[in-house]
C-alpha cells in the first residue's frame, strides 16, 4: 500500500508540475501577443479609421478625375496616384518593422537554445571524480 500512496503522490505532483507549467505557457503566449500587438500585428482603430479615410480619399479622387474636365481631371488622378504610393510607403514601413521584430525574437531564441545546449552538454560531461568512480 506505500508503494501505492507514493506512486499516486507522485503522479499528482508531475499532474501539478505540468499544470503549472501550462499556466506559465498561457501567460507567456499572453504577453507575446500583446508585444505582437504594439508592434502592428493586430489592427487598431487608428488604422481601421485611417483606411477608411483613405479608401474614401482614393474612391472620390478617381470618380471626380471621371467627371470633371481639364485640369481637375488631372489634379485628382495625381492625387489619387500619391496616395496609393504614400499608402505603400507606409505599408513598406510597416512590413520591415515586422521583419526587424520577428529577427529580433529569432536571434533572441537563437541565443537562449545556444545557452541551453552549452548547459546540456554541461551535465552530460562528466566530471574528474564521475570518471573515476
Amino acid at each position: 500500500m506505500d508503494e501505492k500512496a507514493k506512486h499516486e503522490k507522485q503522479l499528482e505532483d508531475e499532474i501539478e508540475d505540468l499544470r503549472n507549467q501550462l499556466e506559465d505557457f498561457q501567460q507567456e503566449k499572453e504577453r507575446v501577443r500583446a508585444i505582437v500587438g504594439k508592434c502592428g500585428g493586430v489592427p487598431t482603430f487608428n488604422t481601421r479609421t485611417f483606411n477608411i479615410i483613405f479608401f474614401i480619399l482614393v474612391i472620390a479622387s478617381l470618380a471626380v478625375s471621371l467627371i470633371a474636365r481639364g485640369t481637375l481631371r488631372l489634379a485628382m488622378s495625381e492625387l489619387a496616384i500619391a496616395a496609393i504610393s504614400f499608402k505603400l510607403i507606409f505599408l513598406m514601413h510597416n512590413q520591415s518593422r515586422v521583419n526587424h521584430f520577428q529577427l529580433w525574437i529569432m536571434t533572441s531564441i537563437e541565443w537562449r537554445l545556444n545557452e541551453m545546449m552549452t548547459e546540456i552538454r554541461n551535465i552530460k560531461t562528466p566530471t574528474p571524480t564521475e570518471a573515476g568512480n
